[in-house]
This record gives C-alpha cells, sequence and structure tokens, in this order.
C-alpha cells in the first residue's frame, strides 16, 4: 500500500470513528490552501463528501474560515436567523438537511493544512466532551495528511522536510484530488477560448445554477455529457446534460 492509499483509508477511517463517538452524522477531511479547498481527503460517507465539496464549489464555508483563523468554528444552528456566514453554502447545506455544522483546523507543526468538518441533522452545540473529542481527532488527522502529501509528491518521510516544502512549494497540494478539475477546467480553455480562471469561475458557476457540485459538473465535462457554451452577456454560461 502506498502513502497515499494509506492515508486515505486512515482518513476515512478517522471521520468514521468521528460519527461514531461524538454523536455527529457526517464528517469529512479537507485539506485547504491559499484560502481554496484543494481536496476531501477523508468522510465517513458520499453523503458528507458531497457537504465537504461544496465549500470547494462555493469558495466559503467553516473549513475555510477554520483554516484561516486557526481556530474552531461552531455553528450548533444553521438555520438560525442570526446566522448569516456563507450565503451561498448555507442554503445548499439547509437543503441536504443539514442543521449544525463544526470545522477543527489541522496543524502540521506550524502551518495550517486543512479542516476536519463535522456535520449534525439536528441544531445543537456540541457538549464539552464531544468538542475535546473533535479537537483530538483533528490532531490525530495530521497524521494520514502527512502520508497523503508524501505520497503526492514523492517526499521524505521526515516531517520537518515535508512541511518545509509545503511553506516554499506547496503547489504540488493541489495536484493531490479533484483531478477531474484540472481536465475539465483544460477542456473549457480551449472550447470558449477563455483562460483558466474563467473557465474555473463558469464551471462553479454552472454547479451553483443547477444544484451540483463542481466535481459533479466537472465529471460531465470531462465524460462529453456536458459542454457549457460561449457567453457574451458576461453571465455564467449555458450547458446542456
Amino acid at each position: 500500500m502506498t502513502n497515499s492509499e494509506r492515508g486515505i483509508a486512515a482518513a476515512d477511517q478517522l471521520c468514521s470513528t468521528c460519527v461514531g463517538l461524538i454523536g455527529v452524522d457526517g464528517a469529512a477531511l479537507s485539506m485547504v490552501h491559499e484560502g481554496s479547498s484543494t481536496g476531501t481527503f477523508g468522510s465517513s460517507s458520499e453523503a458528507s463528501r458531497r457537504l465537504d465539496e461544496y465549500q470547494f464549489t462555493f469558495g466559503e464555508g467553516p473549513c475555510l474560515d477554520a483554516v484561516a483563523t486557526r481556530e474552531t468554528v461552531l455553528v450548533p444552528n444553521l438555520a438560525s436567523p442570526q446566522e448569516r456566514r456563507w450565503p451561498l453554502l448555507k442554503g445548499a447545506l439547509l437543503d441536504d438537511g443539514v442543521r449544525g455544522v463544526f470545522a477543527m483546523p489541522v496543524m502540521i507543526m506550524s502551518v495550517c493544512v486543512g479542516a476536519l468538518d463535522l456535520f449534525r441533522s439536528t441544531p445543537g452545540p456540541l457538549d464539552r466532551d464531544a468538542l475535546a473529542g473533535a479537537k483530538l481527532a483533528a490532531e490525530l488527522a495530521a497524521a494520514p495528511l502527512l502520508d497523503l502529501i508524501a505520497g503526492a509528491g514523492e517526499l521524505s518521510a521526515d516531517e520537518d522536510s515535508m512541511v518545509r516544502r509545503m511553506g516554499s512549494e506547496p503547489d504540488h497540494l493541489a495536484e493531490l484530488d479533484r483531478v477531474e478539475i484540472y481536465q475539465a477546467t483544460g477542456i473549457l480553455i480551449s472550447a470558449l477560448d477563455v483562460d483558466a480562471t474563467e473557465a474555473l469561475v463558469r464551471l462553479r458557476a454552472h454547479a451553483i445554477a443547477t444544484g451540483q457540485t463542481a466535481i459533479e459538473v466537472a465529471r460531465a465535462v470531462v465524460e462529453r455529457r456536458l459542454m457549457l457554451e460561449r457567453d457574451t452577456s458576461g453571465g455564467a454560461g449555458g450547458g446542456t446534460r
């Protein structure tokens, strides 16, 4: 088993354990670089993976905030009128039955590399023991993420060298997951005569407009089931399934 395979298996197991021990309905482990989610590398279920993927699609969410602030993000009642963060993500999560969401930053030495997201179908805070367990799980998540980083970059198993590489040459982290996104972006660059940034914006916009994740739209583009159309009006672009 390679480092990457071992890391993914351990990340999935950690998320499944969180559901059983912390009393949540779903968990996912994502990596974040320069304010953007670079991949969902562990999940307790496909539903949890989809919930985490929304954060990449919308470019907002608790995992991004947890990494940006290096602090725990706790939202016990997402439906509360006082909760105004992440308007796009909030609607999608509520539509999928999520009422509480919690994110714990994952640190590798001095680098915040991602977050552990926990989802609940009923509102309510994590009690003291559950919160302590979630924070411990986030600490334990550093080990599988190190395996993933080592496997993706063919780096030394030495933790210090990996963390130095992450701080100075972090681009390889973006290659760890979401291969379909990069493939679809390349197809759209050629088909629509746009740059990479515009191609990704259009892919995300189509996902939002059709109630899908960016990964789902990217797969449809790569499999030639969907092609976004040129849009001279400045909108999101159309497409056919």
